[in-house]
């Protein structure tokens, strides 16, 4: 069975990058460029792991993860934050401990990530 994600980033050229390496990795891609777009994809087609950007224009992905988390489905599914922010101070111990993993962009691979979501997800690698 195909694994879907769902990326929410605001990098158009990130965004690209990470669908064209998910893909060929064998996923399913989903994407959205900012939370209110990503809490509408995530809700309605239940991905099985969201890569969801913290800063974002219309609704960050700190909102998104909170409101998220308030629905029954959203409450229980993977996600790991990607951020530009190396400074965590914005990311408060209890939001960490509601995600799955925390990547900041400039100190990863990204065929790191790729093995980090096929870790959460259980796919052997």
């Amino acid at each position: 069975m195909t694994k879907k994600i769902l990326i929410v980033e605001d990098e158009t050229m990130l965004i690209r990058i990470l669908v064209d390496k998910f893909t060929s990795e064998g996923f399913t891609v989903l994407t959205a460029e900012n939370g209110s777009e990503g809490l509408a994809v995530a809700l309605n087609s239940h991905p099985d792991l969201i890569l969801l950007d913290i800063v974002m224009p219309v609704m960050d992905g700190l909102t998104m993860l909170g409101r998220l988390r308030k629905d029954s489905w959203g409450k229980g599914v993977k996600v790991i934050l990607l951020t530009n922010l190396s400074d965590p101070g914005r990311v408060t111990e209890s939001t960490i401990e509601t995600v799955s993993g925390f990547i900041v962009k400039s100190d990863w691979r990204i065929e790191d990530l790729v093995k980090e979501v096929k870790n959460k997800l259980n796919i052997l690698i």
